[in-house]
């Protein structure tokens, strides 16, 4: 294979996930009045789980309509994913700070991507002290739209000067990676089993490979 570009996701592929964003979640309904226990809450929680990966602001216009109502959601959750993160609870999954050195000592690209913002990204990566460990880094709003489209693996294409969409792999946890490697024409689209979703969810929107980590990832390209 000639893949000369890896679009990685975040957290649940990269980074480990242990329930930070339904923590973070729940913060966020409260603001809205929206309290654990109730069949709403239920209902918001299971929608929130079905679309890990999506964009944050995407999945909160969703559930509360609103825009203003969205924006102060979004913005509970930011201020919750923050405290999270500062309080110490963020950490590398196993095996990937050494797969993304493995995969550019390769002469490869990695670009990191991500459903939060570009505040909450980079509280993320300056936690794990990975500003400088991979080629670039985007979220949402520098791509245009997150996930499921296109766009984020689109976009590291045009920043990295990729040639062509067949030199691109995109490895993810969610089904939203999935759809977003095999809509940008992605050669490898592989999913993960360290985050939210299962292998049926996986294969289901797309993935030609599912592995049990990101370290599986280098071996596929052989």
């Amino acid at each position: 294979m000639d893949i000369r570009l890896v679009v990685l996701d975040m957290a649940g592929t990269t980074v480990a996930d242990d329930g930070l964003v339904e923590r973070a979640f729940e913060a966020a309904a409260r603001t809205l009045g929206v309290e654990p226990g109730g069949a709403e809450h239920a209902r918001m929680l299971a929608h929130v789980r079905a679309t890990m990966g999506e964009s944050k602001i995407s999945v909160f216009r969703h559930l509360f309509g609103e825009e203003a109502a969205a924006q102060r959601a979004n913005l509970a959750f930011e201020a919750a994913y923050h405290d999270l993160v500062e309080d110490g609870h963020c950490a590398a999954l196993p095996g990937a700070a050494e797969t993304i050195e493995r995969l550019r000592t390769d002469g490869r690209r990695v670009v990191l991507t991500t459903g939060f913002s570009r505040a909450t990204q980079d509280r993320i990566l300056a936690a794990l002290g990975w500003q400088d460990i991979a080629d670039l880094s985007l979220c949402p709003a520098d791509a245009g739209r997150g996930r499921p489209y296109p766009d984020l693996a689109l976009t590291a294409l045009l920043r990295t000067g990729t040639e062509s969409v067949r030199q691109i792999a995109v490895a993810g946890d969610t089904g939203y990676d999935m759809l977003t490697g095999t809509r940008a024409g992605a050669a490898v689209v592989a999913g993960v089993l360290t985050g939210a979703h299962d292998e049926e969810r996986l294969r289901a929107d797309g993935a030609t490979h599912v592995l049990g980590g990101i370290g599986e990832l280098p071996g596929v390209f052989l």
